[in-house]
């Protein structure tokens, strides 16, 4: 079976998954600041991570405001590293 993930495969998705392969977890606006995207792309696009267990997110308090943290699952860091194998496997290395 084939290990590309449309879930994952969209740039901005895959940017997300690349940024948490290399953190424990991430700030919200952080990861929006590194990705380059809006607020409500970056809340649309982990939802479609969340809803397929990739990721999920927490909320703390923090001066007196709310931050979302993001991190990713075991199951979506498997389905990164599928993904990225296929990947490879269709360019040829």
């Amino acid at each position: 079976m084939s290990g590309f993930d449309p879930v994952i495969h969209p740039p901005a998705r895959l940017q997300i998954m690349g940024v948490l392969g290399g953190v424990s977890d991430i700030a919200f606006e952080k990861l929006r600041e590194i990705v380059g995207v809006s607020d409500s792309v970056l809340s649309k696009h982990l939802s479609a991570l969340a809803q397929a267990g990739y990721v999920v997110t927490r909320k703390t308090p923090l001066d007196g405001r709310q931050r979302t943290w993001v991190e990713h699952t075991a199951k979506g860091r498997k389905a990164f590293e599928q993904h990225l194998a296929e990947l490879r496997r269709l360019a040829g290395g």
